[in-house]
């Protein structure tokens, strides 16, 4: 990890490095059980700053994408606030600048589709928390085989599950624009339509398409576009792309949606966005448009 660290330093501008902890495939029990423990917070506080030290990182990153209710959010506040408060004592202590702290969360503030809604902490985000990473993809997939859907659309008329309320969300729930990153995947959804004359967003599907389990990386959507001859459709309405080839369907963000969502984030005063993964590009087609439109160049 020391090298990997090094050489993110080295870049001209230097790169910060932060080490995440978590993800999408870790049980929620490990975190619960850490948060509401006071002994357990502070071992875990103290390693997560040790091991930062340790290998150079920047920064650390909490990814505990699913808390299980009220009080798992209500203990991520006595968390954060603690986090904080031993990143702070060790940098006066040791006269070095601070490890910047971030976490990776729900797409929107509050899990609105559990039985029993429960809310992040927001004002405890805004206070200890240096920047809030919305995954604001997944709206759409296999859970759902029998119509096809867009991802991680930026608009939906009909439904709140969407990025433009997402961000809206986060920003009631009181974490001031310029601390969230939205996220954004290199990836698509991937869905068999039962008949291949009917090919819209909402179209009859009779199960997944192409890919792993009905995901696609980016990379190999452009692959397959090619291959198959498939029809791309820019969807102006939702912010989103789909394409099309007998019955396969395949939702997914190509480099106008990219363009435009990050357009959206610029002008919202967002801190900045965020793609997962950036190993699943094509040649750079996708970092490249958002760099483009961050940067106003496009």
């Amino acid at each position: 990890m020391g090298n990997f660290t090094a050489t993110l330093h080295a870049k001209n501008p230097s790169a910060k490095a932060f080490l995440s902890v978590g993800g999408a495939h870790a049980r929620p029990d490990p975190f619960s059980n850490m948060e509401g423990n006071s002994d357990n917070r502070a071992a875990f506080i103290k390693s997560s700053i040790d091991v930062a030290r340790r290998y150079g990182f920047d920064g650390l990153d909490l990814d505990w994408e699913s808390p299980n209710n009220q009080q798992d959010m209500s203990n991520l506040a006595v968390f954060f606030r603690e986090w904080r408060t031993s990143d702070n004592k060790e940098s006066l202590a040791y006269g070095r600048p601070r490890i910047l702290l971030s976490a990776a969360v729900y797409f929107a503030s509050k899990f609105f589709l559990a039985d029993v809604p429960w809310t992040y902490p927001g004002d405890a985000m805004k206070e200890y928390v240096d920047f809030v990473n919305p995954m604001c993809y997944d709206y759409r997939g296999s859970w759902d085989t029998t119509v096809t859907g867009s991802p991680a659309l930026l608009y939906d008329n009909a439904s709140n599950i969407s990025t433009s309320y997402s961000i809206s969300s986060w920003i009631e729930d009181g974490v001031p624009s310029k601390k969230l990153v939205m996220g954004m995947p290199m990836y698509g959804k991937t869905w068999q339509l039962k008949d291949p004359n009917v090919h819209g967003i909402g179209a009859p599907a009779n199960g997944t398409g192409p890919g792993n389990g009905g995901i696609m990386s980016y990379d190999d959507i452009v692959a397959f576009n090619l291959a198959n001859g498939a029809n791309v459709v820019y969807d102006n309405d939702t912010v989103s792309t789909y394409s099309y080839a007998g019955t396969n369907w395949i939702g997914y963000d190509d480099p106008t949606s990219i363009r435009n969502k990050v357009k959206y984030a610029k002008d919202q005063g967002l801190g900045g966005y965020f793609f997962w993964a950036l190993g699943t590009d094509r040649n750079w087609t996708l970092a490249r448009a958002a760099s483009l439109a961050w940067d106003g160049s496009t």
